[in-house]
């Protein structure tokens, strides 16, 4: 005491910085979405339509690539109200609003146009408001990852039964577990920024994605094998900390709950554009891609049909009843 009591006296107490009402407000958006990618373009458009309408009371910065924590991670710290935004998969917020996972449903959407009617109708989305406010969460609004499908290393997919002795690198999702156990691969839950590292350590024979993520995160490079399977739809997600949410103006709150459907619509179409690009891409990086027959895909499809309802009762009556509101608009 007597020591800081010299020092004060000597250089006086710092200068402590007061916040003005006049300073931007800041909103950090975690992603494990990598750089150049369509996801970044539109979190990129997200944020100059946020700071633009709301003249500037609002100052986003975007964090790609997972360099604040793993997908799990920046949703806790959103919920948390450590982080104010998160953008990622349906999956991922799973791990804390777990009838997420309902909507990763093996061979739950046909096509992608029955994919956005579902998402985009006021029923479903007034279910995911509420699901994620429960939880500390704010939706903000749908992005896109699209149709995952199953690389592998060394062993061709052709059938549930060439899962038999595989341990297949899977989201940290229930839904995503319980695929993998119903065509009888062994499933290693595993955050997206281990998973390259488990690939090259012969820790997991396979992963399954979309061909964008597996380019973008360089996935590819560890796989031989491609089967076209796109046995699970995936949607992307921006949400906002509901208690930092509450807090705001309300004429921010309202800009921040009124990004463009424009904005949505682009989104979704520049990732479904690059699919066949990248799948030819695939190909001439030496991998092996092959479209399964239509008597091929109904067996993986009668292998994973009682996955979805399987999830969505252990999830109980909010589980059921997104599943059937779901099926409803179907």
């Amino acid at each position: 005491l007597a020591a800081l009591a010299a020092t004060v006296a000597a250089f006086g107490l710092p200068e402590l910085r007061v916040a003005s009402a006049d300073d931007p407000i800041l909103m950090k958006i975690g992603t494990v979405a990598p750089e150049g990618t369509p996801w970044e373009k539109q979190l990129t458009e997200v944020k100059k339509y946020i700071e633009r309408e709301t003249q500037g009371k609002v100052k986003v910065k975007t964090f790609m690539g997972g360099s604040l924590g793993g997908e799990k991670q920046l949703v806790r710290r959103v919920a948390q109200n450590t982080l104010q935004a998160f953008g990622g998969s349906t999956a991922a917020l799973g791990s804390i609003v777990p009838e997420m996972d309902i909507f990763e449903g093996p061979y739950l959407f046909e096509d992608e146009s029955k994919a956005d009617r579902v998402l985009d109708s006021e029923a479903v989305k007034a279910q995911v408001r509420s699901l994620l406010e429960a939880k500390g969460l704010k939706f903000a609004l749908w992005a896109e990852n699209g149709y995952r499908s199953w690389f592998t290393k060394e062993k061709p997919i052709r059938s549930p039964e060439s899962f038999r002795g595989l341990r297949m690198r899977s989201q940290e999702s229930e839904m995503h577990h319980e695929i993998y156990r119903a065509v009888g691969a062994d499933p290693v839950p595993i955050d997206v920024t281990n998973v390259m590292q488990s690939l090259q350590t012969g820790m997991v024979d396979g992963f399954d994605n979309t061909p964008l993520f597996a380019f973008a995160t360089s996935w590819y490079q560890s796989a031989k094998h491609l089967i076209l399977s796109r046995h699970s739809y995936q949607a992307g997600i921006v949400v906002y900390s509901k208690r930092w949410f509450d807090g705001l103006p309300p004429d921010v709150q309202q800009v921040l709950l009124s990004v463009p459907q424009s904005m949505v619509d682009d989104g979704r179409q520049a990732v479904r554009k690059m699919d066949p690009i990248l799948i030819r891409n695939l190909q001439r990086f030496g991998i092996e891609v092959y479209t399964p027959s239509a008597s091929e895909q109904a067996a993986f499809r009668s292998a994973t049909s009682k996955v979805t309802a399987k999830v969505a009762a252990k999830l109980g009556a909010k589980g059921k009843k997104l599943l059937e509101t779901i099926q409803k608009e179907l």
